[in-house]
């Protein structure tokens, strides 16, 4: 593009010149600039101010039309749509939007659930040794033909061509992808391993009928892990600790969840565990026993075994909610791709492979549909989108004179607190009632609510704290507050 010709602006002669902008300068009232100088503005344009703000409040955050009184009718209208509660829940508070079957655009509150949950996954994997990469979404259908699985996966598979007739499909998995890098390496020595490798990305699948929401979409998001190993032993050593770590990580997030033998599926392997919730919504059939804690799922046991095969107690089914899968893989793909160490004796030898996925965006569904109420969101407190939500009086009630208290409050808090600064979210929408924010609060889903209500007025001020996830109702000074808040564990 041909850059114009710069002219002088329109507001000043060249012959002006700087120094008759200082002399005009010189008569105008302090801090006000000659008009030559001032930002010109267009009829009707809005500008924002130049300051930053300090609080983060409610109005400014970008949230869809969901929260208004109208959105429950707006919802029973598609309510053959909405077939799990945490869909519901999710599209109803406008946490998610529906771009196309099966899949959805992540609004901001859930972003920052997922990237919360992302980084206490990052820790629990790098507490065991795992190093974090990025593969490429785009898979060359030679790399899955070679394992064989380019026909074996059929339609699951998105499958498209470039502009020079060359096939990919957007990996629903990454098998493939990582064997063939590791073995490109070439000089991989016993010292190295084992090695623990992941990423978290978006993952792909043609799902014939997508449904509950996010917890069977398209286009989701997951953490895959791939191990490498000198032996079968200490393929088995590292497979319990990923084990290990994901009963840590499960824990923390406060799930009661159930490890289950599996099928290895069309990923392959001798050895394949679950990490299930319980739930009802669930499409899988679990099979527990209650004597000796055997657990599988159905798909693994013989039809019509009622017996536990470890104990001959009885076996009672559940549904549940995959939200994590471990596979021991052993040589089945570091064969095909020839992927080797070398032993202490420079002796080339196949790795043993292990592959462990995590489902991102279900864990966040998951949770939601296994915590939550009908009509309220629950959260696990350690991955909240926002840990505390403010409430201030309604504008032009008696009580009014409160939202300066509430304001000093926040302020006190971000300062004494500084681990949950960019945490707490002040609901400045005054002109709707102290209930009907407090509505809105429980649809979304804030751990913590903070009320300015008629205690605030007493010597010294008292505010109302509800703890949404035991029920638990407060009433403490801005002290007490702080020391409440100071105990809330982030990631």
């Amino acid at each position: 593009m041909a850059l114009s010709r710069c002219r002088p602006h329109s507001g000043a002669s060249p012959a002006l010149g700087m120094a008759g902008l200082l002399r005009r300068w010189t008569d105008l009232p302090p801090g006000q600039a000659p008009a030559a100088l001032q930002p010109q503005r267009r009829p009707g344009c809005h500008q924002a101010p130049t300051h930053r703000a300090t609080r983060l409040v409610l109005s400014k955050l970008f949230q869809p039309l969901n929260l208004r009184e109208d959105s429950a009718a707006g919802l029973d209208s598609r309510s053959d749509e909405l077939t799990c509660k945490s869909q519901r829940l999710m599209m109803q508070a406008g946490l998610i939007y529906p771009s196309g079957p099966g899949c959805y655009c992540y609004m901001p509150y859930t972003v920052r659930a997922m990237e919360k949950l992302v980084k206490v996954i990052d820790q629990e994997m790098q507490a065991i040794g795992g190093q974090k990469l990025n593969m490429p979404s785009l898979s060359s259908a030679e790399l899955w033909r070679t394992s064989g699985r380019w026909d074996l996966m059929g339609k699951e598979l998105f499958r498209l061509a470039d502009r020079h007739s060359k096939e990919y499909c957007l990996g629903p998995t990454h098998e493939e992808t990582i064997t063939d890098l590791i073995a490109s390496q070439g000089n991989l020595s016993y010292k190295q391993l084992p090695l623990l490798v992941y990423q978290i990305t978006r993952k792909f699948r043609d799902e014939p009928k997508p449904r509950f929401g996010l917890l069977r979409s398209r286009e989701f998001y997951m953490k895959d892990m791939y191990t490498f190993d000198t032996c079968e032993e200490a393929a088995h050593q590292t497979y319990s600790l990923v084990c290990e770590a994901y009963c840590n990580l499960f824990n923390r997030l406060g799930f009661q969840f159930v490890k289950v033998q599996a099928d290895t599926g069309s990923i392959g392997g001798s050895m394949s565990h679950e990490f299930q919730l319980p739930a009802g919504v669930g499409e899988d059939r679990l099979l527990i026993c209650s004597n000796c804690g055997f657990s599988a799922n159905v798909e693994t046991i013989n039809p019509g075994q009622t017996d536990c095969p470890a104990c001959k107690g009885k076996l009672a089914e559940t549904k549940g909610i995959e939200v994590g899968h471990t596979f021991y893989l052993g040589t089945k793909y570091s064969s095909v791709f020839n992927v080797i160490f070398h032993t202490a004796e420079n002796k080339p030898v196949l790795t043993e492979m292990g592959c462990y996925g995590l489902g991102i965006t279900r864990i966040l569904a998951a949770s939601i549909e296994v915590l939550s109420t009908e009509d309220s969101i629950r959260w696990p407190t350690l991955i909240a989108p926002y840990q505390v939500c403010l409430i201030p009086p309604k504008k032009g009630s008696k009580e009014e004179i409160g939202a300066a208290i509430m304001d000093n409050l926040y302020d006190s808090i971000v300062e004494a607190v500084p681990q949950i600064k960019g945490d707490v979210v002040l609901d400045d929408r005054t002109h709707l009632t102290i209930g009907k924010r407090l509505k809105d609060a429980n649809r979304l889903g804030y751990p913590y609510v903070l009320i300015a209500g008629k205690k605030a007025f007493v010597n010294p001020p008292e505010f109302e704290v509800w703890n949404q996830n035991t029920g638990e109702i407060m009433f403490l000074t801005k002290e007490g507050v702080i020391e409440f808040l100071s105990k809330v564990q982030v990631p």
